[in-house]
């Protein structure tokens, strides 16, 4: 019997973080370092089977991916947004969206480094706010996406618009 190869979150941020690096050279043991995950997670037999980067395991599949983020994230990964914590902007409260919507209402990744109140939301993975530091593109890629797996028509159509500027 052969086991079902389901994509997880990791491999979303993985992929981003790929696209992320654009044409920057990087190493199976340099990107685990970078998203804090184990090198094996790294490996991308997942992400290969769902057709979302090339047999080189080195090429993201962009179209695809952005498939996957447009019309599925909000459904295979779903977040509501929590109770009041301390964090870190997320979704339109994060850069590029917060340019363009302005609201009271904030949505964070908890986190005690964390200078905004707001709704928690639970990132795709718990290394992103480790990785997102070393990293301002990564943490607009994700911003991007939480707020399409959180957000309301408005921020759900900004966010993919930009995040077909960014990956096409």
């Amino acid at each position: 019997m052969k086991i079902q190869e389901n994509i997880r979150p990791q491999d979303v941020v993985i992929l981003l973080k790929i696209i992320a690096l654009g044409e920057q050279e990087w190493f199976h043991h340099t990107l685990a370092h970078d998203i804090g995950i184990s090198q094996s997670e790294v490996s991308q037999k997942r992400s290969r089977y769902a057709g979302l980067i090339d047999e080189s395991r080195k090429k993201v599949m962009k179209m695809a991916l952005l498939e996957l983020l447009e019309h599925g994230i909000r459904y295979v990964f779903p977040q509501r947004p929590g109770a009041l914590v301390r964090g870190i902007p997320t979704a339109h409260s994060a850069s590029p969206l917060n340019k363009v919507i302005q609201s009271d209402e904030n949505y964070v990744w908890p986190s005690a480094k964390g200078q905004v109140r707001g709704q928690a939301v639970i990132p795709l993975y718990p290394s992103v706010l480790e990785a997102i530091e070393k990293d301002s593109q990564l943490y607009e890629l994700l911003a991007l996406v939480d707020a399409i797996r959180v957000g309301r028509a408005r921020e759900v159509q900004l966010a993919k618009k930009e995040l077909e500027k960014r990956l096409c």
